[in-house]
């Protein structure tokens, strides 16, 4: 199996930007949000259970999910969240790990939004990486992307692991408080070091 990087980090916090330095870099990328989204749109395979499980309400009217809709609710309700992961959450694990085995860079990036909120991932990745940065910048970036207020960013945040803890299980941090060239340099160097750990995994065997 390739040697697999998690990366993660809070809303807000650049995940797409830095996983596209990555896949600039010649990186293979798997994003588990582009995932759910192509298993969310219409003839999804998610859609049927998704139907099932929340009816006609949450689907809209080309047959997909209603994000808006659904984000709402999982926000607001713990059991609606859980019962969406249960969906979700084993069609993704599949899709990934076929991904993973498709791989042809020296290594692999997987963005997980949820990598704190679920053990699917702990036997797949070697190295987590946490993209970071303060909260305050996470709320303003999220608000100006997204069109949402500043308290359905704060639910959000509130949902996801805190900055603290994952802080704290990071093998390798990304800070993207400056500009956009500073996020690229610390890609890149983080891409030679990974680049050199893939080598050596091939090298013992592991």
């Amino acid at each position: 199996m390739a040697f697999v990087v998690g990366l993660t980090g809070g809303i807000g916090c650049g995940k797409s930007s830095a996983s596209q330095f990555f896949l600039d870099l010649g990186i293979d990328v798997v994003d588990t949000d582009v995932i759910a989204r192509n298993l969310t749109q219409p003839h999804g395979l998610a859609i049927n259970s998704i139907r099932n499980a929340f009816q006609d309400s949450m689907i809209a009217v080309d047959g997909s999910l209603d994000r808006e809709k659904m984000r709402n609710l999982i926000f607001s309700d713990n059991d609606s969240r859980f019962k969406l992961e249960k969906i979700l959450h084993p069609l993704i694990l599949k899709e990934t790990i076929q991904k993973i085995a498709e791989t042809k860079s020296s290594y692999i990036i997987i963005v997980i939004p949820l990598l704190f909120e679920t053990n699917d991932y702990d036997n797949i990745i070697q190295r987590i990486l946490i993209v970071d940065c303060e909260e305050q910048q996470q709320i303003l970036r999220t608000m100006a992307r997204s069109n949402l207020s500043e308290q359905q960013v704060r639910a959000i945040m509130a949902a996801q692991t805190s900055r603290k803890a994952r802080l704290q299980k990071a093998d390798d941090v990304i800070i993207n408080d400056q500009d956009i060239n500073y996020l690229k340099a610390q890609v890149i160097q983080l891409h030679h070091k990974y680049l050199t750990l893939s080598e050596n995994k091939l090298d013992t065997g592991i």
